[in-house]
């Protein structure tokens, strides 16, 4: 297992980090505008789409070549941002992820 990424990842928690904090951080910001408020509150869930979307399409091998990969992954992260919107919350979507692409490779799938 190679870890030539994992400043990459460190640097994208730096990045979101603070958009995810702002809550916690500053006081008073339940004042802001009902429409900020609804952003701040997006943005996790968008983040982590992302995220899970982009790693699981873009793999790098041995010899440092990228390749843009479709696989289960992708039925994988649209169950988890349907339940995400649908639920408000991002447990079940992420735990229904994780089984669509657990059963799927169970059963030779992907």
């Amino acid at each position: 297992m190679s870890t030539d990424l994992l400043g990459l990842a460190l640097l994208m928690g730096l990045v979101t980090y603070p958009s995810r904090a702002l809550p916690m951080l500053i006081p008073g910001i339940h004042r802001l505008p009902a429409r900020a408020l609804d952003y701040l509150r997006l943005v996790g869930p968008a983040v982590l789409a992302t995220l899970a979307a982009l790693a699981t399409a873009v793999t790098v091998d041995d010899e440092r070549r990228t390749a843009f990969h479709v696989g289960i992954e992708w039925p994988a992260v649209i169950v988890c941002v349907v339940l995400i919107a649908a639920r408000r919350g991002l447990l079940v979507g992420t735990v229904a992820a994780a089984v669509v692409a657990a059963v799927a490779r169970a059963a030779g799938l992907a």
